[in-house]
């Protein structure tokens, strides 16, 4: 069945080790688009970090879309919101009062892409985050904030050494009630239990009547397992995680050759 949407993961598959697109990326993408194929950006980014590079490959206007925050909210690629999964106030809390407990340092990402931390110390991953994804950092406790106030996704950050010996004692606190995933060795994310990229993806197509088989996802990391195992053709970068590599149907060359061009050119 030919393929007529594309769901394709940013860091470590749309950007090279360098975070810029290759060339033949872009022509790729192009290709893709001309032929009415739909290419969505499936990140753990929100959308203020995607937007430019989503204008640079030709990603725009209202029939476009991007799966942003791992899957917690999808919009079309002029900004309106197609679907969303926020995490209640009462679990912000309950992340904010485990990190000032335990002394681990925690931010959340808001719907409208702020960047929220209640650390009068930042961490320097948070600032980080805060740069590349083009976000706004507030320092703001929980009582600073409306007492409905739901978040797009926590993170627990720090040095890798930290976070790994962390890890399975937040899968342990939270694994009840929320989906917590390690993205990236410097954190851990936390999201709605109904949030992954696969479900942001099944949430999005079932709404433009695509089935599951013409779907390709491209992806590297374990928060990419979850679209492999929805679409009907699955595709991990060369640079990919061995686990990731497990779920997928093909496994093509790096991030920083021509990975991606060559999954289109393959597929399509």
């Amino acid at each position: 069945m030919a393929i007529k949407f594309i769901a394709l993961d940013t860091d470590g598959t749309l950007l090279d080790s360098s975070g810029q697109i290759l060339p033949s990326t872009k022509e790729a993408i192009k290709d893709a688009l001309d032929q009415g194929i739909k290419v969505a950006l499936c990140s753990g980014r929100p959308i203020a970090g995607l937007q430019h590079f989503m204008k640079e490959v030709g990603i725009v206007g209202p029939n476009q879309y991007a799966i942003t925050l791992n899957g917690a909210i999808t919009r079309t690629a002029d900004g309106k919101v197609m679907t969303e999964d926020l995490i209640s106030n009462r679990l912000y809390r309950k992340m904010y009062d485990y990190g000032k407990k335990n002394h681990l340092p925690f931010n959340v990402v808001s719907p409208d892409s702020k960047i929220i931390t209640g650390d009068h110390d930042v961490d320097l991953m948070v600032y980080t985050q805060a740069y590349e994804n083009s976000a706004t950092l507030y320092i703001r406790e929980p009582d600073e904030l409306p007492a409905d106030f739901a978040v797009a996704k926590g993170f627990f950050v720090g040095r890798v050494a930290l976070m790994d010996q962390w890890e399975n004692k937040i899968r342990a606190e939270f694994g009840q009630d929320l989906y917590v995933v390690r993205a990236d060795p410097h954190f851990i994310e936390l999201l709605h239990p109904s949030v992954s990229k696969g479900n942001g993806i099944k949430e999005l197509t079932e709404k433009l009547g695509i089935k599951s088989e013409e779907i390709m996802a491209i992806g590297d990391e374990r928060n990419d397992i979850s679209m492999f195992n929805f679409a009907g053709t699955a595709v991990c970068m060369g640079n990919g995680s061995e686990e990731a590599k497990k779920h997928a149907d093909y496994v093509t060359i790096s991030n920083y050759e021509d990975g991606v061009s060559k999954a289109f050119k393959k597929f399509l």
